[in-house]
């Protein structure tokens, strides 16, 4: 298990080393394609854990929306200032008119609020990297918001793995610990300090930062195993063997990267 994680780890960082290295050279649009695709595997896994549990979804529908706003970002397509807001309610739209056809009216509202939840949780928290990525120096930025954040995942994994005892939140995750927790939080500060060489902070203040993200991403962690579990399942797909699906690999970024993008917009006045 530990040499599969290995292997799939160095893949993604592979994946995401190419991809900036490519758009700082080329000043491309691969980085954002990357997190595009990301985001439609994400929703597919999703959807099909809502399909398990007996939610009747709009699986394709919500993935095609979800895409919809990693595209509108890369383009720098927007119909309005507030365009988000004109999405969700097409999106509504949309969900009632389909509703309309069906022959029954029970799980109705379930079925909308989920499939509106999926695109909100997946494609629009994590299409904040795709608006990191364009701020100022944004190649470094998306470095950093990587770094902290998935130093954090490993810390917490190696910690929780070699010294955990003390169980975090069982009822959530059974094999979080609390040491786990710690350790996760060490190396996200570790991972801010090394982020010096992209954002001209004070050691404090990068410290702090490094606290701060490391505690939202090991609650988005924690926020997609409560789901699981909901769902009954124990990873989100298995397309990296050792690690899970791509739900599993992005989820503490879900929360940190919206946070460290109005954190930065507001410090560059962007």
């Amino acid at each position: 298990m530990f040499l599969r994680r290995v292997i799939s780890a160095s893949i993604l960082i592979l994946i995401i080393t190419a991809s900036l290295l490519i758009d700082l050279r080329f000043n491309s649009y691969l980085t954002s394609l990357v997190i595009t695709l990301f985001i439609i595997l994400g929703l597919y896994e999703f959807f099909t854990m809502l399909e398990n549990k007996g939610i009747k979804v709009y699986k394709y529908f919500g993935i095609a929306m979800g895409t919809a706003i990693p595209l509108s970002i890369l383009t720098r397509f927007e119909t309005t200032k507030n365009w988000e807001l004109l999405f969700v309610t097409l999106a509504l739209l949309f969900l009632f008119l389909m509703q309309f056809r069906r022959r029954q009216n029970s799980g109705v509202v379930i079925d909308i609020a989920t499939t509106l939840f999926g695109i909100f949780y997946v494609s629009w928290l994590f299409s904040f990297l795709i608006k990191i990525r364009y701020l100022s120096g944004g190649i470094g930025l998306l470095t950093a918001i990587l770094l902290i954040t998935k130093l954090g995942d490993i810390g917490a994994y190696l910690v929780g793995s070699r010294f955990g005892k003390r169980p975090l939140m069982p009822r959530v995750s059974p094999k979080k610990s609390v040491e786990g927790a710690w350790g996760g939080l060490c190396f996200s500060v570790l991972g801010a300090l090394i982020s010096s060489a992209f954002i001209e902070f004070s050691y404090l203040h990068l410290i702090s930062l490094g606290v701060f993200l490391g505690i939202l991403g090991q609650l988005g962690d924690l926020s997609e195993s409560l789901m699981k579990r909901d769902c009954q399942v124990k990873d989100s797909g298995g397309i990296f063997p050792g690690i899970g699906g791509v739900l599993d690999s992005i989820d503490s970024l879900l929360f940190t990267a919206p946070a460290f993008y109005f954190y930065m917009s507001a410090i560059l006045k962007q």
